[in-house]
């Protein structure tokens, strides 16, 4: 109850943090000019949002990350409140993030303007990182490598885990980012994935992992405020990359990972219909399997408005991550 209680506290002190430094960033971004160029392959009704701050991802990076800082710096003096070991995901929260900057800024400033970084070098980028942080779970933390629902016995995976770890945490950061594409879809999505990843850590006793997910979620919440529809700012990469990589850490620290097609069903889906597209694409040269790719934009051009996609989108998220968190309870 004591775990459940500070829990709690962490994500409504997250939240008050974000929302009460969200005005200023926001007026900060926008005297420095960094605004979103929105592509003109994208849907009409989107042209409406160019302008709007972008690298908003920086409005739940910091409070986060002052919280767990502060929290571990008490632990010197004898109390451990968040532990040491949320300090990995944190770290893969901000090396994601500096990525999404950069590729925000080239697509704004850089001689890239409207496209950011190259789709080669950001995934070469994504993919180092990805090793040394997926060598670090294992070889530092020592996570528990695959937990199988019906089991509590720890499955070694020996040399393949570090192969699927990289697959995982570089597949959820692109799988977020594909998913970033309207008014607080993203963040949306990722605070409940969060809240069902923090939810297992607590039945797991891992509650350093699950007051870390809280206070997420608590920050996403915040940062939600002013990114509903009509956003005032957009997370742009800076966020979602952040977001993906650290979802999937957390996951892979939980040892629960099998559970993200259903936790995390719209960015899998996401990702999947950019695949599906592009070998459609490829295979039929010219032709088109979705009307366009990721798959909230399809809905978008079949008639439905931005504002159904998000809710019907989040429907299926929390109906899928009710399942997900049924077979961790199994």
């Amino acid at each position: 109850m004591e775990n459940t209680s500070v829990a709690i506290a962490v994500t409504g002190l997250s939240f008050m943090m974000t929302v009460i430094w969200g005005t200023p960033l926001i007026r900060l971004l926008k005297a420095w000019r960094i605004g979103k160029i929105i592509r003109e392959d994208m849907p009409d009704q989107h042209t409406g949002k160019t302008g709007i701050p972008t690298m908003g991802g920086v409005m739940f990076l910091i409070p986060v990350t002052l919280l767990t800082v502060l929290f571990n710096a008490v632990s010197i003096f004898g109390f451990n409140l968040l532990g040491r070991s949320v300090l990995l995901p944190v770290v893969t929260m901000w090396a994601y993030a500096f990525l999404g900057m950069i590729d925000d800024w080239e697509g704004i400033r850089g001689p890239r303007r409207g496209l950011g970084m190259r789709a080669r070098t950001k995934f070469l980028l994504q993919v180092l990182l990805a090793i040394v942080i997926a060598f670090a779970l294992r070889d530092i933390l020592k996570v528990p490598q695959l937990i199988w629902f019906t089991s509590e016995e720890v499955i070694n995976l020996g040399p393949f885990y570090i192969p699927i770890a990289v697959f995982i945490i570089v597949g959820m950061s692109n799988a977020v980012n594909f998913t970033d594409g309207l008014d607080g879809l993203a963040g949306l999505i990722a605070a409940t994935a969060f809240a069902a990843f923090g939810f297992v850590a607590i039945v797991q006793g891992q509650h350093f992992l699950a007051r870390f997910c809280f206070s997420l979620m608590g920050a996403l919440f915040g940062f939600l405020w002013f990114n509903v529809h009509p956003a005032m700012l957009i997370m742009g990469d800076t966020g979602s990359l952040a977001l993906g990589a650290t979802l999937a850490v957390v996951a892979l620290m939980s040892g629960q990972w099998l559970i993200i097609p259903l936790i995390a069903v719209i960015p899998v889906s996401e990702a999947l219909s950019v695949v599906i597209q592009i070998l459609y694409f490829k295979a039929t040269k010219g032709e088109r399997f979705f009307k366009m790719a990721p798959l909230h934009h399809h809905f978008e051009l079949t008639g439905w408005s931005e504002t159904q996609v998000v809710q019907r989108f989040w429907l299926v998220s929390l109906v899928f991550t009710m399942l997900g968190i049924a077979l961790v309870l199994v």
